[in-house]
């Protein structure tokens, strides 16, 4: 590969045609500064003349080799490195993170040292867009031809944690200490985060120890970010006993911590403790801000108690706590649960009013709201309403109206939609195509439904678990029972584990077929791959039976599994009047039920 850099890059050419003409490099464009990088990029064969770096500095001339040293050119070399740091720089500048590794390769293939502050930003870059081998190249090249620093060993364990590479950030860590660097508090934040992101909360703790024993001083946010997994694994009791180290240390906590600490306790319905601890702020020289707020109110609106949220909402009022975005959404979500659209429709306007910009999560409950009763137009109007207003629906939205339509038999306008997602930047997931396919099959549009499995697979979005079940439930209506015993086989086959519903599904379209062995069989196979059984299971069970028209074996089975248990009275008195049973006498038998 040849790179063709301009005189306004390279001016240094001019030492040169001073005195008699060199011949830098020829190729067919007949450009007198062509320069070429001595890299795994280069297609040329013959690289004997250009610098690397087992040479060293020696230029070889094309000319004449027992020529002496040309005095100007420790000036070029380090000319030409300004250039290529320059070029570099702009290249991470504009994103262009390939030219760039290329760029970098070749200054090391020239001799030069590699600049660890563009291989930081290289090494940010990569992994930002997912190229984890290009970041771990340049980290290789940042090691071997340059000086990497705390920033750089930092970034890097960053990108490595966020891939879920804690091995290789840990091996790192070695290689630091081996440069002879220490693990900052940074470094220690990033490993604990990533551990207790991945629920690995007991390692975490041992890292808090490690970090201690390196006489690293942990700080408010190494505190915070294992109080937040506290909650989550310990729950707020043994949270609490992390927040009274940070007192105990000196530290001060900051509005994050103490949030943090305000939703640990309304996630366990702790309001009466959570409410002394936002009124108790005032005495850590800290006010409550409006996240503290936000916290509280969606924690009583989500319970119902309405009077206690609007004493909340005065409180705000009283401490001069404007409401934002977020305060508004709680409102209009909680109204909309309610079934209270018109309120929360007015209280839209007041927001919008007051100068506030709604958001997605502001409309979405109120376009799923209007989807639940059938109000899909005012819905729709809703979503041309965001775009008009620079709120560009996301595909939650855009699934919502799409689900409400195929309900409404209006799978053709739900196409319709369907089909400008792309163009509209929003392009579909995997639930949108759950959702399409089932209203296509169920409208008896197979091919169009294949066709559109076929572009979700195309696009490389992998099935979940729903669209096995959709499939499943769609084949077993149609009475394609054994193709989908097979998609079942799938399922297992690439990791999916079939839930009860899965089987419940087989089982229905089995008892339908009248295959009453296949339907025992598919039991037996549910319990054996420990999936447990509902009653919901052996209901169809019974009701398979019966319908087979062994009413009086369908019943025995029912009431033994009322006597074990595993049925309830209500299932069995709704089997009893579906299968009733006739004695010798002609007369009905009612089976007795046990209060």
């Amino acid at each position: 590969m040849t790179t063709i850099f301009c005189a306004e890059f390279f001016p240094q050419v001019l030492i040169f045609t001073q005195k008699k003409k060199l011949s830098i490099a020829k190729s067919h464009h007949q450009n007198p500064h062509v320069f070429r990088c001595s890299s795994s990029y280069s297609e040329s064969k013959n690289t004997s003349n250009y610098r690397s770096p087992q040479r060293g500095n020696k230029v070889i001339s094309t000319e004449n080799n027992n020529r002496p040293p040309n005095p100007h050119l420790p000036f070029y070399k380090d000319f030409k490195e300004t250039h290529f740091t320059k070029l570099l720089h702009r290249s991470c500048k504009a994103g262009n993170y390939d030219e760039g590794l290329y760029l970098l390769e070749c200054m090391m293939n020239s001799g030069h040292k590699a600049d660890v502050i563009l291989c930081t930003k290289l090494i940010k870059g990569f992994f930002n867009s997912k190229s984890v081998d290009k970041a771990v190249k340049v980290m290789d090249i940042l090691e071997t031809y340059g000086e990497p620093d705390i920033f750089a060993y930092n970034a890097y364990i960053s990108g490595l944690c966020k891939v879920n590479r804690i091995d290789s950030a840990n091996g790192v860590l070695s290689r630091m200490r081996a440069r002879g660097f220490s693990p900052d508090i940074v470094t220690y934040n990033i490993l604990i985060g990533s551990l207790c992101n991945r629920g690995k909360l007991d390692l975490a703790l041992k890292m808090l120890d490690q970090l201690m024993d390196d006489r690293c001083l942990p700080t408010v946010i190494t505190y915070t970010i294992l109080i937040e997994a506290t909650i989550l694994e310990g729950g707020i009791g043994e949270a609490m006993k992390l927040f009274d180290e940070i007192l105990s240390r000196g530290l001060k906590p900051d509005m994050y911590t103490y949030n943090t600490v305000i939703r640990g306790m309304c996630r366990e319905g702790l309001m009466d403790e959570a409410f002394d601890f936002v009124r108790s702020l005032t005495s850590r020289n800290c006010k409550p801000d409006v996240i503290s707020y936000n916290i509280l109110l969606r924690a009583l609106l989500n319970q119902g108690k309405w009077d206690d949220g609007a004493e909340l909402i005065n409180e705000m009022f009283s401490n001069r706590c404007e409401f934002n975005v977020v305060t508004y959404s709680i409102m209009i979500s909680a109204l909309c649960r309610e079934g209270q659209l018109d309120e929360a429709i007015n209280l839209l306007k007041i927001m919008i009013d007051e100068g506030l910009t709604p958001d997605t999560y502001t409309f979405d409950p109120l376009i799923s709201a209007l989807c639940r009763e059938g109000r899909l137009d005012l819905a729709i109007a809703f979503l041309d309403y965001m775009i008009s207003s620079g709120c560009f629906p996301d595909i939650v939205n855009y699934n919502t109206i799409l689900s409400a339509l195929c309900k409404n038999g209006k799978s053709e306008e739900a196409m319709e939609v369907f089909s400008k997602l792309d163009e509209s930047g929003c392009p579909p997931d995997v639930s949108t195509y759950n959702t399409m396919v089932s209203a296509l099959w169920n409208n008896g549009d197979r091919i169009r439904a294949y066709r559109l499995l076929s572009d979700m697979f195309t696009k490389g979005i992998s099935p979940d678990g729903i669209t096995y079940n959709s499939l499943i439930s769609c084949l077993c209506r149609e009475g394609m029972v054994d193709g989908a015993i097979e998609l079942l086989g799938d399922m297992r086959k690439i990791g999916f584990l079939p839930t009860v519903v899965t089987y419940n599904i087989v089982l229905l379209g089995l008892c339908k077929a009248h295959r009453i062995g296949g339907a025992v069989l598919m039991l037996e196979e549910m319990v054996e791959k420990g999936c447990r059984p509902n009653e919901t299971s052996y209901v169809l069970l019974v009701e398979g039976i019966g319908f087979a028209g062994w009413r009086v074996e369908a019943m025995e089975l029912a009431n033994t599994l009322c006597e074990r248990s595993v049925i309830s009275n209500q299932s069995l008195r709704r089997l009893d009047r579906t299968f009733p049973v006739v004695d010798v006498y002609g007369s009905f038998v009612q089976t007795e039920i046990k209060s």
